[in-house]
């Protein structure tokens, strides 16, 4: 694995107004560095901000204070245009829901980060069937998310995660919708994935015995980021 951090995250604030004209603070001088190729899992009680981390760092929403460096280029100095390409060029998304497209088939739903940055249709058609095939799904590529089952539209969502080479993948309860025998073998493949292409993983997860296959295990309270041993 490599050590040069990929991530560092610096004095992160940010808080939401309440009833009343107050504020709830939720990241209050929030500090993270992450390693290039490192899985890390991040755990917390409900309500503890972990969603609204993921969606910082994923330059979805903006922090009150701080700041965000990834591979050296500070995220936040960039207008709303930037971000939005740095969305699709170098970070990855999965949710507890996988969002795919109803009308598009499996491939077509992977292939959709490349098409929105103007990738040509055929180079991504090869990229997304080769993804779709190192998850096992390569017969099921025609197949549209209605005709799947939570597993297999869960792994073509990690697919479409992958599909622009992301420099960070950031996945909030990517098991969360699964019974636990299907979220288990998510476990192994998102691990497995992480390992074999040397990607970088943020997970949000309740799940303790997930969150145990990480390369470093991080509780989320008061705001602040602690290592657990």
């Amino acid at each position: 694995m490599k050590t040069d951090p990929i991530l560092i995250v610096e004095q992160l604030v940010k808080s939401y107004p309440t009833a009343g004209g107050r504020s709830l603070s939720v990241l209050d001088g929030l500090d993270l560095t992450v390693a290039s190729g490192e899985f890390v899992a991040v755990t917390g009680e409900s309500g503890c901000g972990k969603s609204t981390l993921l969606q910082i760092l994923g330059a979805l929403d903006r922090p009150d204070s701080g700041r965000i460096l990834i591979d050296g280029t500070d995220v936040f100095t960039g207008n709303d245009e930037t971000l939005s390409a740095l969305r699709n060029e170098r970070i990855g998304f999965v949710f507890q829901f996988h969002h795919l497209l109803p009308e598009f088939t499996a491939l077509e739903n992977v292939m959709m980060p490349a098409l929105v940055g103007d990738q040509h249709p055929e180079e991504a058609r090869s990229r997304a069937f080769d993804l779709l095939s190192h998850v096992g799904l390569a017969d099921r590529s025609e197949h549209r998310p209605g005709e799947l089952s939570g597993g297999e539209k869960q792994r073509v969502a990690i697919m479409r995660a992958l599909m622009n080479q992301p420099d960070i993948v950031l996945a909030d309860e990517p098991t969360g919708n699964l019974d636990e025998q299907t979220a288990e073998v998510l476990h192994q493949e998102l691990l497995r994935l992480s390992r074999e292409l040397g990607q970088t993983v943020i997970v949000v997860t309740h799940n303790r015995d997930f969150a145990e296959m990480a390369d470093r295990e991080m509780i989320l309270e008061h705001g602040r980021l602690r290592s657990l041993a």
